[in-house]
């Protein structure tokens, strides 16, 4: 029973609880990314060096022989998967950069405000402005 508990308070941990909401919204995205470039990039890419198409790009290494499929590299795949690892890598470094921008911004903004507030003076400046003051009086 304390396992059961202990894994309950281990999943319910925000930053778990985080990676697995990215993990799955990295996925999608991923999905998203690679219709990208199979569907939009690709193709006009392969016009342009001669009508290949990429994904059947393939180097045969053992040729099928009757129900044996055929051994091959597809390295058009591989060029497609590195093209899709690229354009993901460089959107999520402009997501970085633009949320450090943002954070930035608030950093100054707060500084500012903190840097335009009175400064108020500790408990024990108060106190001893009082002592002054009262001996002041007395004099």
């Amino acid at each position: 029973m304390k396992w059961l508990s202990e894994f309950k308070q281990f999943a319910m941990r925000g930053n778990v609880v985080d990676m697995a909401v990215g993990i799955i919204i990295g996925a999608a995205f991923g999905k998203i990314v690679s219709s990208l470039v199979s569907d939009v990039i690709m193709p006009p890419i392969g016009v342009l060096l001669g009508g290949v198409d990429f994904s059947n790009l393939a180097i045969t290494i053992k040729k099928a022989v009757g129900e044996e499929p055929a051994v091959v590299i597809g390295y058009g795949k591989f060029i497609q998967t590195v093209i899709d690892f690229v354009i993901i890598a460089l959107s999520i470094f402009a997501l970085v950069k633009f949320v450090n921008a943002l954070k930035s911004k608030a950093e100054k903004a707060a500084a500012t405000a903190e840097a335009a507030k009175p400064a108020v003076p500790s408990k024990e400046e108060q106190l001893l402005t009082e002592i002054r003051d009262l001996l002041k009086e007395k004099k």
